[in-house]
Formats: C-alpha cells, structure tokens, sequence
C-alpha cells in the first residue's frame, strides 16, 4: 500500500494535466474568436469534459489499467483496424499537445530574454530549445520528471489563483468591463466553436486513467478524482477568461495573443505582474512538454505492445522507450511548421474524437460498467457535434489548419490499414 497513491494525488494529476501549457497557450485564441463570450466559450468546452469524464470514471473502474485511454478503446472494439487508428490518433495528438505546449513557451519567452531580435525567429528557437532539452531530461531520469511535476502543479496554481484573486479585486476600477457585457458576445456557433478551438485546454484530466491501477480506495476515489478535477478547473478557466476580458481592451488582447495572460497581470501589478505571469507560463509549459513526452512514449509503447503498431516500438532506446525520441522529433517538426491556431485545432479535433469514442464505449458498454446509458449517450453526441461545428466553422476560416487536422486523422488509420494488411504477424 506505500506505493499507492491518494486521492489528493490523483486530483493533481487531472490538475496538472489540464492546467499545463493549455490556459497559456490558447486564452488570447479564445478571446479572439468568442471576444466577451470567451468566459461561456471555456464553459462549453468545460462541459463537455466533465460528461466524458463521467465514462472515464465508469471506464476507469471497470477496466483499471495503465494503458488508460488505449485499454478501453481495445475493450469496447477489439484490437482492429478502428481502435488501432483511434489509438494511433491518440499518439499523435500527444505529439500536436507537445507543439502548441512548446509554441507557448517559445511564445512567452522572448519576453524575458530576446536572442537576436527577431520574435519569430526567437519563438522557434526557444520552441525547439525546450522540446529537447526536456527529452534530455527524460532519458536522464524519470524521477526528475515526477519532481518537476510535484512543484510545477504547486507553482502554478499559486500564481494563477493569485492572478484571479487581484485580478477580480482590479475590475471594479477597470475601463474594460463592459467589454463582459452581452453584446460584446459572438453568436452562440461561434462561441460553441471557440470553445471547441480551445478544447485543448482540458484533455489532460484523461491522464488520471493512467494512474487507477495505483490508487487507494477507487470506488470512492476515482470518481472524486475526476469530477472533483475537472469541476475546479472550469471554474479556474472561466475566471480567468472573466479576469482578461474584464481588464485588457480586445485591441490589447489581439496585439499579445500569444502571451495575453501575462499581458493581463499588467493593469493590476504593472511590469512585475508581467513578469510573474511569464515565468509561471514558462513553468507550466515546460512542466507540461516533460510530462507529455512521458506520457506520449508511453501511449506508443502500449499500441505497439497491444500489436496495432510495429512491435519494434517497444524496443528501448538510452533506457526509454524508442517512442521517445520519435515523439520529440515529430514535435520539433509539427512546432517549426505550423502556426499556434492550426496546432490548437488539430489538437481539439483529435482529443474530440477520441473521448467521443471512449464515450461510445461506456455507452456500448454500459451495463458491463455500471455506468448511466444517457449520461454516455450526451456525452458523444456532445463530442461529435462539437466535432462537427468546429471542423465547418473553421474550414471557413482556417481551412489549412482543418485539412491538416482531417489529413492527420486520415493518416492514423491508413497506417492502422496498411500495417494490419501487410505487416502484423501476430493474428
């Protein structure tokens, strides 16, 4: 029972998982789509995670595994083409969260430090910098990477929950309040779209799957775990979004897109609130990026074990898993190449796709679970509208970033197809 860990630690783990590189990276994103309605935008979004968190926890109850989102794909299909694409897809939008992770980092950093002066060319090296300096952590030891992880959660949360403290106390003084007011809000697809856009920001209360085997007391726990999770971090969202939209004009907002959160600590604490803002996003981020990449061999070394990928992929490269070090390099390329909205967007895409899935099989399999038919049913349909409304909103507006995301998802199959054609030899 040492080994095991609390219900304490399981919630961190959601946490962390969703407050990483998320909220920094794609706050001005939402603003910029759901201008006074980004506070509802994060809700909608928020929502929708805590309906397919309720088949996590059902899942994760009947299916206790570190595999997590794999094994109950492979529960609810079977080992075939579908899950293996589905799983595949998985893999890869690890790999798209690394990117907009990195993108945010290399996006706040700059403003510390510049190198040669240029932002972009300053954002890509930071961006690149940190993806392999994190993969060097992760071949010199994982237990660096659990105690990065330890006093990262508790670093942040800190500063965002002082953010949100002075920042709530800054608005009764503040110019743009009425930026909050209804009429500043976008039509409800596009508020239903944007949250979707930053969708992202939540995926990681999934990861708590990955801990269940090793938790005290599940029946109690893991639903607790989960809810409990998710449910805070809404309501750390939404303020959040209340708290910038409230204090920054939207000219402001649209001119620091990429770092808004630490341009919004300005009116309230001036240029040190920027700074402590800055520092808690490079934290986050590179807090985040460390565990993804752990995470994401993992996910590759669990396909591969389970015969939908090349058994090759749980050879060990240094100590890790070869996954590793393909995760970083495929990281390296998605960040070099393509802008923040389009990484957001395939990444919300992806994960959409995946809980509507994990989704479907609480609902295939409810009576096996002991889960609610309905609350399953919701949950997809949520999921797949969602899916649905983001990938017609954004072919209007963002049609390379949406043939990318369609164009990734199509791949993860056809390399499901042709390797169960022609190379799987273990049916």
């Amino acid at each position: 029972m040492s080994d095991k860990i609390g219900l304490k630690e399981a919630i961190s783990i959601g946490i962390g998982g969703m407050v990483g590189g998320g909220i920094f990276a794609v706050l001005g994103l939402a603003v910029s789509l759901a201008k006074g309605g980004t506070p509802v935008a994060f809700l909608i979004a928020g929502i929708i995670a805590l309906f397919t968190s309720y088949s996590y926890v059902k899942l994760s109850l009947a299916y206790p595994d570190r595999g997590g989102t794999v094994r109950f794909i492979n529960e609810g299909f079977g080992k075939n083409i579908f899950s293996g694409g589905i799983n595949n897809l998985l893999w890869v939008s690890y790999i798209i969260m690394l990117a907009l992770y990195a993108s945010a980092f290399g996006s706040y950093a700059p403003n510390l430090w510049e190198i040669t002066g240029d932002n972009a060319l300053d954002s890509h090296i930071y961006s690149s910098v940190i993806v392999i300096f994190a993969t060097a952590i992760n071949y010199y030891s994982i237990k660096v990477v659990g105690k990065i992880e330890d006093y990262a959660v508790i670093i942040k949360l800190v500063i965002l929950i002082g953010f949100v403290i002075i920042g709530l106390y800054g608005l009764k003084d503040s110019s743009s309040l009425d930026q909050l007011a209804f009429s500043n809000w976008e039509p409800p697809i596009q508020l239903l779209t944007g949250g979707m856009v930053i969708f992202v920001a939540y995926e990681g209360f999934e990861l708590i799957a990955n801990s269940v085997s090793d938790l005290k007391d599940p029946e109690k726990n893991v639903p607790k775990a989960y809810f409990y999770a998710v449910l805070f971090v809404i309501f750390l969202y939404v303020i959040i979004a209340v708290v910038t939209v409230g204090s920054l004009p939207f000219s402001e907002i649209a001119d620091a897109e990429d770092y808004v959160l630490a341009e919004a600590a300005k009116p309230m604490l001036g240029q040190v609130g920027f700074t402590i803002i800055t520092v808690a996003a490079l934290i986050s981020t590179f807090s985040a990026i460390n565990a993804t990449l752990y995470g994401g061999s993992r996910v590759s070394y669990e396909i591969a074990k389970d015969d939908e990928l090349p058994h090759e992929l749980t050879s060990m490269f240094w100590n890790q898993p070869i996954g590793l070090l393909i995760t970083a390099i495929l990281t390296l390329v998605i960040v070099n190449l393509l802008k923040l909205e389009s990484i957001s967007t395939a990444g919300s895409v992806g994960f959409l796709l995946i809980f509507a899935t994990v989704n479907y099989v609480g609902f295939k399999k409810s009576s096996e679970v002991k889960a609610k038919k309905w609350i399953t049913l919701i949950g997809f349909l949520l999921c797949v509208i969602a899916s649905l409304a983001l990938i017609i909103q954004q072919y209007g507006t963002n049609p390379l970033g949406i043939s990318i995301s369609l164009g990734i998802v199509l791949v993860c199959f056809i390399m499901e197809f042709v390797y169960k054609r022609y190379f799987d030899t273990s049916s």
